[in-house]
């Protein structure tokens, strides 16, 4: 499947996090991001060096920012399942914002052609790092990076297009 571009309305799938009930919700991307202007931004794995001390403290630090150009929702999503997106979500204590989302099966990344096959590092397939801009489920800006790299899907390459 070629890739999520810029144009194209996200597909429908199931995403799965913790609300502040702290119960497991799973929803479909459609019936979530319906009607709202979400940044949507995918790292490989939570934890990792990355992922963890670039791109989601990026995005927890320019919230606020994105949140005054009109972003309703700010969303980290991942392989993984939504006890581990919950667990990384707490070691961001000042975080206020962002929602940590798993895609326990990679199906959703299947679904987005943004799969990244990191069997060969004993990761299994994963989701590529990216960032879009969803405006009603369109998508507005599709930032995906080239292999490991971390320089197009920061919080700042977003708010550059708000």
């Amino acid at each position: 499947m070629a890739p999520i571009a810029v144009g194209n309305v996200v597909p429908d799938g199931s995403i799965s996090f913790f609300d502040e009930n702290d119960q497991v919700q799973t929803v479909s991307v459609h019936s979530f991001a319906a009607g709202k202007k979400v940044v949507l931004f995918g790292v490989p794995g939570a934890f990792t060096p990355t992922c963890s001390m670039q791109h989601v403290p990026s995005f927890i630090d320019k919230a606020e920012e994105l949140k005054s150009k009109g972003v309703d929702e700010i969303i980290c999503f991942s392989v993984n399942d939504p006890f581990v997106m919950k667990a990384w979500g707490k070691t961001y204590p000042d975080n206020k914002h962002v929602k940590f989302v798993a895609d326990g099966s990679g199906e959703y990344t299947k679904l987005l052609g943004l799969e990244l096959d990191l069997k060969d590092k004993g990761l299994g397939v994963r989701t590529k790092r990216f960032a879009m801009l969803l405006d009603n489920l369109k998508v507005t800006v599709a930032n995906v990076e080239s292999g490991g790299e971390f320089t197009v899907s920061s919080a700042d390459e977003i708010l550059k297009a708000l």
